[in-house]
């Protein structure tokens, strides 16, 4: 953890050289957030029109107490995120297979082990949906897709929640799957509310919900595997729970929740409430004695432009729901001014929604609501480690994700995977420009090291150099000032003067900030500031 706070530390740094310190020690990449909870934390209601009504009220009184913007906590000293109950780093921390994103985070899918026992019918929501146990007595959520969009909701989810737990976030296991009306029983017991009022689930009453087959002779729906342990609630925007010991970071400075922005953006994720994350008080899988709350990330079915598509609001992502200031523009301008969105168009492809590179921009991208404060308050450093996270995915991995969408027409998937792409890239595009955008850092036979990922994603013009100056601890310079210009891979090295006990490398970018590198003994890159 000693990591973590000395980058809190730099944070406020005056004196740009003298003033950033390291510690020599290995960069954190485990936190300590599963200490024993003896018991579950209270459950936190969620009341959803205080909710984004305080979301307004929060930001107007940010701005006017003219808070200056705080850099993000819970990262290492080399800018990382740990592990944690957040966020596990999957994807560039290893070699995560396609195979692996294909099957998300498991457990593997109800289909394999019918027939279900339906439990309940679900409340809320605008589709069919049950609860429903299958032979392995693992229960989850089963969801139907609109009868009009059909595959739509289904495939966003499958595809969006397993990029965001490749990327290191804890999702459910959600799979499409397809049954017969033959492969439901009904659960003595089993309810159904009609009209607001609680009655039994009968055959006659679960044929209706469930109307005609969607696929066929077969139905297609959306399993979610319920989450394990006790539910708390969602999480906090603000704040820590006061009865969760290893909360220690206020939600709205965690950089794995701010870093959410570029990759929401990324997939049209504009559903974000607090609603839609849950926390969870778990047993440990190693050790069923010690339990802790573990935090995720819900109901994807709204990305990839679903939302649009099933709401026919063309301007979601461009703009809130509530938008004071752009409805103030837009009656300035006696609604005359043409916006973005009102070019968007949908694909006529079966399970496609409103989603293309076209008009996109990730600048200026929003969710539907104000309301997910870190989220909205996330800063360039925030969104350059989101955009790294989501171009470490090869088409590759993107095309094992949308495999799971199982789409009947082929020509969706194939859409989608280009889309994916493009968006990706220019969100990496982006965001790569408003960084130094220099990553794995190293020293390696008497020299400094790095990639410069705009470069090696084909990003950076071709006359784009940086300049390296080595500093001693006390701020005294080294030597000369030496110009690098990395190859089109993006991995360059420098060999520069060093100090036997402590350097500090300011590399400035021809074009942009710059990034001080902290090396110990001449040997070690112990310690990395984005300016």
């Amino acid at each position: 953890m000693r990591g973590i706070s000395l980058v809190a530390l730099a944070a406020c740094a005056s004196t740009p050289i003298t003033s950033v310190r390291f510690a020599d020690q290995p960069a954190v990449w485990t936190v300590d957030d599963r200490r024993d909870v003896a018991k579950p934390p209270a459950a936190i209601p969620f009341r959803r029109y205080s909710y984004h009504f305080d979301s307004y009220y929060l930001r107007a009184k940010r701005g006017l107490a003219l808070e200056r913007s705080r850099r993000a906590l819970g990262v290492n000293s080399l800018d990382e995120v740990p592990d944690s109950t957040w966020f596990t780093n999957r994807i560039g921390r290893r070699a995560l297979t396609p195979d692996e994103v294909r099957r998300g985070p498991g457990p593997e899918s109800p289909e394999l082990h019918l027939p279900w026992t339906i439990r309940k019918a679900k409340t809320g929501g605008t589709v069919p949906g049950f609860v429903v146990e299958d032979t392995r007595g693992v229960r989850f959520l089963l969801k139907l897709d609109r009868p009009e969009l059909p595959e739509l909701q289904s495939g966003a989810d499958a595809i969006v929640s397993r990029l965001l737990w490749a990327a290191g976030y804890n999702v459910p296991s959600d799979h499409v799957v397809y049954f017969r009306r033959q492969d439901l029983a009904i659960a003595s017991g089993a309810t159904i509310q009609v009209d607001g009022h609680k009655r039994p689930l009968d055959a006659a009453l679960l044929d209706a919900r469930l109307g005609a087959p969607n696929a066929g002779e077969r139905y297609r729906g959306l399993a979610s595997i319920l989450i394990a342990g006790t539910p708390l609630g969602g999480t906090p925007r603000i704040g820590t729970r006061s009865d969760d010991p290893n909360d220690l970071i206020p939600h709205e400075r965690r950089r794995d929740l701010r870093g959410q922005a570029p990759l929401m953006a990324w997939l049209a994720n504009t559903d974000l409430k607090e609603d839609n994350t849950l926390d969870a008080w778990q047993a440990d899988p190693a050790n069923p004695a010690i339990h802790y709350v573990q935090h995720y990330l819900l109901d994807f079915g709204d990305a990839l432009g679903a939302d649009v598509a099933v709401t026919g609001h063309l301007h979601l992502g461009y703009r809130f729901e509530i938008d004071p200031a752009k409805s103030l523009g837009s009656i300035l301008s006696l609604g005359l001014r043409r916006e973005p969105w009102e070019d968007r168009t949908s694909v006529a492809l079966r399970g496609v929604g409103v989603y293309s590179e076209r008009l996109f921009d990730p600048a200026t991208w929003k969710p539907s609501t104000p309301a997910q404060l870190p989220v909205i308050w996330a800063d360039r450093f925030d969104q350059f480690w989101g955009a790294k996270i989501a171009m470490r995915f090869t088409r590759a991995h993107l095309a094992a994700a949308v495999d799971a969408a199982r789409f009947t027409d082929p020509r969706a998937a194939a859409y989608l995977v280009d889309t994916l792409e493009r968006r990706q890239h220019q969100v990496a595009r982006h965001w790569f420009q408003q960084v130094a955008p220099l990553d794995e850092l190293a020293m390696e036979n008497g020299r400094l090291c790095f990639v410069d990922l705009a470069r090696g994603a084909g990003f950076a013009p071709p006359f784009a150099y940086y300049t390296a100056t080595a500093y001693s601890e006390r701020g005294d310079r080294l030597g000369p000032p030496i110009r690098v210009v990395p190859p089109a891979t993006g991995r360059a090295c420098v060999a520069i003067a060093l100090d036997d006990h402590y350097t500090i490398v300011e590399i400035d970018a021809a074009n942009g900030p710059g990034v001080q590198v902290h090396i110990a003994q001449g040997t070690r890159v112990i310690g990395l500031y984005r300016l």
